[in-house]
């Protein structure tokens, strides 16, 4: 046994080879999302998969370089979604996913995955997974077995006995392993810990109810603020952010006062809770395309009929507080929930957080600068810098003039190797 962890530690620290050239890369204009501006005639240097220079046209370049001329089209940083699920299918919804093997769900990763890509979103956050199974989809990824995203993985999202994180469709008689429920700081301390040990690489947990959990009320607290301090401290003494799954008041009130990172969802927030954020620091993450899409597929995907009444109670209600949370200076996020609705459709909710209160330029960096500062990750993405990945995405028109244009996306380039490219 002592020979074969050795062998597969000594397998694990093998290096993945790089994508080791030197590419140069031209549009008509980039959108620099730092100053807010566009830029006529960029021109991007590409070294060994980071950025190594940032210019105009005719600036020097090294000899020898590849070139690629994106013409008339747009450059952009690679988009970053907050906010998915990439181990999910909405179209198996309620029972329905009971009819496939638990590894089934990973391999729908992959597919996902590439879709996610290919629309432009080079970074993505997993908030919540089965199995481990976003861990092994990043692990795939970055070892170049599969195409997708740099992946930001939560595993298991925590939660309490009965919540929106535990399992609630089944009687007693049908016991169902749930290895983040936990009921005590104690307990909560130990499962993030846990989840660290096995791959996370930021926390999740659930404060409130949600909409397409069977039994809970969408807004109704449960967790305390006893209970959250104690998980957000020992993430962060970790060297993890925390995300919480909050729809209801309360719980994104004692959430922000337990330190929480970033509110996902954030439904019913007022005012209160709009001034909390601000004093704290803490980014809301609002998800306020799907409803659309739950509301008009999820009967026939075999979503619970209850959670379609609490969609029904939610989903207005929270784009109007997407509209007083923006209008208040609440610092904002692009997150979609991706896996309630199809994964790779990502780009939709720019329009809807223009409709609802956000300039063209506001929602692109809600999913580029903002979400990388969020992430803690400002070296690495979210914007066309030197020091930073090569990860670029190219689209038709002016995205700060038509925000649309970016739901359809002609280039994609992660770590200055092109994963898309339409004639």
């Amino acid at each position: 046994m002592k020979r074969l962890i050795t062998a597969a530690i000594a397998f694990a620290t093998l290096p993945v080879p790089a994508f080791a050239e030197t590419v140069v890369v031209t549009a008509a204009r980039m959108v620099d999302v730092t100053a807010r501006r566009v830029v006529d005639r960029p021109q991007v240097i590409v070294t060994d998969g980071r950025i190594s220079a940032v210019g105009r046209q005719g600036d020097a370049v090294p000899a020898g370089a590849k070139r690629i001329d994106l013409g008339q089209r747009t450059l952009l940083p690679g988009l970053i979604d907050m906010h998915v699920h990439l181990t999910s299918d909405p179209t198996l919804s309620g029972y329905r996913g009971l009819e496939f093997t638990d590894n089934f769900w990973t391999v729908v990763g992959v597919a996902n995955a590439r879709k996610t890509l290919e629309a432009g979103f080079t970074t993505v956050r997993n908030v919540g997974s089965s199995n481990y199974d976003d861990v092994a989809l990043k692990q795939a990824i970055d070892g170049r077995y599969v195409p997708g995203p740099r992946i930001v993985p939560a595993t298991y999202a925590i939660g309490a006995t009965g919540g929106h994180c535990d399992v609630t469709e089944f009687p007693p008689s049908i016991k169902v392993d749930s290895p983040a429920v936990a009921d005590s700081p104690d307990t909560i301390r130990a499962a993030v810990r846990k989840l660290r040990k096995y791959g996370a690489e930021v926390i999740k947990f659930c404060g409130t109810g949600g909409v397409l959990s069977k039994t809970d009320t969408v807004g109704g607290q449960q967790y305390g603020l006893e209970e959250m301090k104690a998980l957000v401290d020992t993430a962060h003494m970790l060297g993890m952010k925390v995300a919480v799954h909050a729809h209801g008041k309360e719980g994104i009130d004692d959430a922000i006062r337990a330190g929480a990172d970033t509110i996902e969802h954030a439904s019913l927030a007022d005012a209160e809770s709009f001034k909390l954020a601000k004093q704290h620091g803490a980014w809301f993450d609002m998800d306020i395309y799907n409803d659309d899409y739950i509301l008009a597929e999820g009967a026939k995907n075999g979503v619970f009929a209850e959670s379609l009444e609490k969609e029904r109670q939610v989903g207005r209600k929270q784009r109007e507080t997407f509209r007083a949370a923006h209008a208040a200076g609440v610092k904002m996020l692009f997150g979609t929930d991706g896996g309630v609705y199809p994964n790779g459709n990502n780009a939709l909710q720019f329009a809807k957080m223009v409709e609802w209160g956000m300039t063209p330029m506001e929602a692109i960096v809600a999913a580029t600068a903002s979400a990388a500062e969020a992430l803690g990750r400002t070296g690495d993405v979210g914007a066309i810098a030197p020091g930073r990945f090569g990860d670029m995405i190219a689209v038709e028109g002016d995205p700060v003039a038509n925000v649309r244009v970016l739901e359809t996306v002609a280039f994609v380039m992660k770590g200055g190797e092109v994963v898309k490219a339409s004639p």
